[in-house]
């Protein structure tokens, strides 16, 4: 729970009551008007509190995602000891991509734009306005 207390936290909390109150406060004032005959401040009546409804949607799913992530991992003293199969279970997999040749010579427009996916592929942080073609 100390993880929700931090500064930055506390500004998230703080926001998300404010952000809630200021709905609701905004939704009620539209059913005043409403019942003062405008018409249109019944949709607002009910948009306001939908408003105010997605903050907390929103800051729940946060608050959650936050306790997830940062849950103490077991400590090497506690943990059991690893096996040779268990630690080749957690290596990732490194694998090479396959080089699939196409047959697009009766094409032109297949074969400029088949080059143009490779060297997007083989310059992975390019932009597509730097292709030199």
């Amino acid at each position: 729970m100390r993880r929700l207390l931090t500064p930055a936290w506390l500004a998230r909390h703080v926001l998300a009551v404010a952000l809630v109150c200021g709905f609701l406060a905004l939704g009620w004032w539209q059913i005043g008007r409403a019942a003062g005959g405008n018409m249109l401040s019944w949709a607002y009546a009910f948009e306001w509190p939908v408003f105010a409804g997605f903050v907390v949607f929103m800051w729940v799913r946060e608050v959650r995602h936050t306790l997830r992530a940062a849950a103490p991992e077991e400590s090497a003293e506690t943990a059991p000891p690893a096996t040779a199969q268990a630690s080749a279970a957690r290596r990732p997999v490194r694998t090479t991509p396959q080089r699939i040749e196409y047959d697009d010579s009766g094409d032109p427009e297949l074969a400029e734009y088949n080059r143009y996916l490779a060297w997007l592929n083989a310059n992975p942080g390019a932009k597509p306005a730097d292709f030199p073609g």
